[in-house]
């Protein structure tokens, strides 16, 4: 670990040089500050309470290359897959770090979508307005992402404005022969009364151990609609650390989906802060995995003001020697009467060996509320598998059936038919059987 502290610290004196004038930037000053939050608190270690249950060290002590400088092309035919192709879509696609224009489908009509480097040169002004304006300080990767800040998506919906199709953000790392790490950073503005629908996914083709980074902010405004998706379902090698948070505003409404299914290793690091009265949030996450993989959800839903509603809802299957990490933070703060909070995290164990470590919170200093959490841990139930098997339904499918209806709930406000789709199929492909329907 210290070894990769050292590599990144020089890594950004280098980053610094190179962008020459814009290091006196406002913007630049916001990397400087937070990469020096990063050298003063250090990597998390298991010593650190939000990261007790999961190991970095692992993933960390890695020689990964920091800046990748050969950019390399790559044919559509080789990640055709990973888009929605049935479906119309704007597309913001990414190869080791760089914009891949021939791959993309922009726009700056009645809203921008396109790059984070192209908000920096022509947008300014929301740069200085927002960047790294969501994001907590004492998270250290998403410091080290804010210090090397420089591309990924940028999407802006303007007052009043719908966007008329689905947005897809795709990370694609290529096989460049050694370790990797790549730091992509996403900003979504959507103004009062606007609304968008995004995609997010990260890919590994690269046989070398691959960890991205990355970190998303995202402001709802006013009376806004947002939904975001989030697929992960990378390579065996690849390792992911997500860092999103959301700041909503007044009457806004924000529907946030984490899909697990690939990867190494995951840490989605999600936040919610509600700055307005009657914002309305939405967090569902499904987890599905095996082998030794281990994926860790902490969320925090911060309500700062009266009449919010949040309503959280994990589900996880684990197989094999796989590890599951679910810590949810509900806070309410004094003044926040009114509020409605719900959460729950659900959990099916497929093997003695498989594990899952569970920690639903709520911190309620409101005395005119209504909330609830609540968590499970178990197996399969006995009883409706011999019902299923009673009907003529093999003990196989009779599982996967069970499961699936189980980690259904969390496709509840899935609004794009085919992502639906798509994530059944990933669900059915993960419990290793052909489910040709859905619930």
């Amino acid at each position: 670990m210290e070894a990769l502290k050292d590599k990144l610290e020089s890594s950004f004196l280098v980053f610094e040089n190179e962008i020459n004038g814009a290091a006196d930037s406002p913007m630049h000053a916001r990397r400087r500050e937070a990469f020096q939050r990063f050298i003063k608190m250090g990597f998390p270690t298991k010593r650190h309470e939000e990261w007790k249950y999961t190991n970095l060290k692992p993933i960390l002590k890695h020689d990964y290359r920091v800046f990748v400088n050969d950019e390399q092309t790559v044919d559509f035919s080789a990640i055709k897959r990973y888009f929605l192709n049935d479906v119309d879509t704007y597309k913001l696609v990414f190869i080791d770090g760089y914009y891949s224009s021939w791959l993309s489908e922009t726009t700056h009509s009645d809203f921008d979508i396109c790059t984070f480097s192209n908000m920096l040169t022509k947008y300014k002004d929301v740069g200085e307005k927002y960047f790294n304006k969501a994001l907590p300080e004492d998270e250290a990767l998403a410091s080290v992402n804010t210090a090397f800040a420089k591309e990924g998506a940028f999407i802006r919906v303007k007052r009043g404005k719908t966007v008329d199709k689905p947005v897809e953000v795709i990370f694609i790392t290529t096989d460049h022969g050694v370790e990797t790490m790549t730091q992509p950073r996403n900003l979504v503005v959507v103004e009062e009364n606007a609304e968008v629908t995004i995609l997010e996914r990260h890919q590994s083709l690269s046989s070398q151990e691959v960890l991205t980074n990355t970190a998303t902010e995202i402001f709802a405004l006013k009376d806004s609609r947002v939904n975001y998706y989030k697929i992960q379902n990378d390579a065996p090698n690849a390792s992911l650390i997500d860092s999103t948070s959301v700041r909503q505003y007044s009457k806004s409404n924000v529907t946030l989906g984490t899909y697990s299914f690939g990867g190494k290793f995951t840490r989605n690091n999600l936040n919610f802060f509600l700055e307005g009265e009657h914002t309305e949030s939405h967090l569902d996450g499904i987890t599905v995995i095996d082998g030794k993989q281990t994926v860790d959800h902490h969320t925090l839903v911060d309500h700062k003001v009266p009449n919010c509603y949040s309503d959280e809802m994990y589900k996880g299957i684990y197989d094999e020697n796989s590890h599951g990490v679910f810590n949810g933070k509900v806070m309410v703060h004094p003044h926040a009467q009114k509020t409605n909070a719900f959460q729950q995290n659900n959990n099916i164990l497929l093997t003695d060996k498989s594990s899952i470590d569970t920690k639903p919170q709520l911190e309620i200093y409101a005395d005119d509320v209504q909330c609830s959490h609540g968590c499970t841990i178990g197996q399969l139930d006995e009883d409706a598998l011999f019902y299923l098997k009673t009907r003529g339904i093999p003990e196989k499918e009779a599982k996967a059936l069970l499961l699936y209806a189980f980690a259904n709930d969390g496709l509840r406000n899935v609004k794009i038919p085919v992502l639906r789709k798509k994530l059944n199929r990933l669900i059915a492909k993960k419990l290793n059987v052909n489910l040709d329907f859905e619930l």
